[in-house]
C-alpha cells in the first residue's frame, strides 16, 4: 500500500433537509495516511458532511466508499466496524464511567463472547473483559493519559477529554479518523500537543484524518489539501497553502489573516 490509495472517496453529495439543502453536490477524497482538512464558517455544512460519511444521515443523492467499498444502507455502528471513528464537536464522555472504561467500550465491537456469557459472567465474559482492559491501558500509555485511567473521565481537564474519545475512537482499530473539531477550547500548549500526537497517529497507525477546524494555524501545520465549503458548496479544494491565499476563501472565512 502507498500513501496513494485512495482509502475515502466523497461522491456528489447532496443532503436535502425539506426546502434546506445542506450540502450542495460535495466531492473529494482522502489518501491513505493522509490528514485532511475541511474547513469553512459555521453553518457552512461541515458536522452534516461527517454524519454523512458516518451513516448518522442518509444523503438524498450521491455516495461514499471507504477502501473502495460503499457504505450505501450500512448502520452507523457498522460503519464503525468498516474502519471509520470519530469524535464530536461536543465532548461526548458516559458520565458515570472511569477514563479506562470509556476507552473499553470501543473495543466493543471485537468482543467474542455472547449476551448470556456477559450477562452471567461466565465462559468468555472474563478472558474477554481482561483483554479489552490491557488494550485499553496501552490505548491510555500511547495517548499519554494512563495515569488518569481510575478517575471520572468528566472529571478532567478539557484538553485530557478531547484525548479520551481519541483514545476510544483508536480502540476500535480504525482506517479513517474523522475529528470534529478537536482543538476546540485548548490552550496553546494543548493544541500544540494534539498535533504531535496526530502526527504520530498517522505513523505508527497507517491512519488517514479527516479533519474540522477552525483553528487554521492548527490545520496549516497539519494538513496539506483542504476542502473550504461555505453554505454547503465547495468553495476551495486544494493545497492549504493555495487556500490561504486565495482570495474567495480570504474574504468567507480566513478575513484578512495571513498564514506562513
Amino acid at each position: 500500500m502507498t500513501a496513494n490509495n485512495v482509502i475515502l472517496q466523497v461522491e456528489n453529495i447532496v443532503m436535502q433537509f425539506g426546502g434546506l439543502r445542506a450540502i450542495d453536490n460535495v466531492s473529494f477524497h482522502v489518501d491513505e495516511a493522509e490528514i485532511f482538512g475541511l474547513i469553512g464558517p459555521n453553518g457552512a455544512g461541515k458536522t452534516t458532511l461527517f454524519n454523512v460519511i458516518t451513516a448518522n444521515y442518509k444523503p438524498t443523492s450521491g455516495c461514499v466508499t471507504l477502501a473502495g467499498k460503499s457504505i450505501k444502507g450500512l448502520k452507523p455502528n457498522q460503519v464503525v466496524n468498516a474502519g471509520i471513528a470519530r469524535t464530536f464537536q461536543n465532548i461526548r464522555l458516559f458520565n458515570s464511567m472511569t477514563v479506562l472504561e470509556n476507552v473499553m467500550v470501543g473495543l466493543d465491537h471485537a468482543s467474542r463472547y455472547s449476551l448470556l456469557e456477559a450477562a452471567l459472567h461466565i465462559g468468555r465474559y472474563f478472558p474477554a473483559e481482561r483483554a479489552a482492559r490491557a488494550k485499553a491501558l496501552e490505548l491510555l500509555e500511547y495517548i499519554g493519559i494512563a495515569e488518569y485511567a481510575d478517575l471520572q473521565a468528566t472529571n478532567l481537564s478539557y484538553g485530557n477529554q478531547r484525548k479520551v474519545e481519541i483514545a476510544r475512537a483508536l480502540a476500535t482499530a480504525p482506517q479513517l479518523l474523522l475529528l470534529d473539531e478537536p482543538a476546540a477550547g485548548m490552550n496553546p500548549k494543548e493544541t500544540e500537543d494534539l498535533a504531535g500526537l496526530i502526527f504520530r497517529m498517522r505513523k505508527d497507525y497507517q491512519l488517514s484524518v479527516l479533519l474540522i477546524e477552525h483553528d487554521m494555524p492548527f490545520v496549516n501545520a497539519l494538513c496539506e489539501r483542504v476542502m473550504v465549503l461555505e453554505y454547503g458548496k465547495p468553495l476551495f479544494s486544494g493545497l492549504m497553502s493555495e487556500a490561504i491565499q486565495h482570495p474567495e476563501v480570504i474574504s468567507a472565512y480566513l478575513g484578512e489573516v495571513r498564514y506562513a
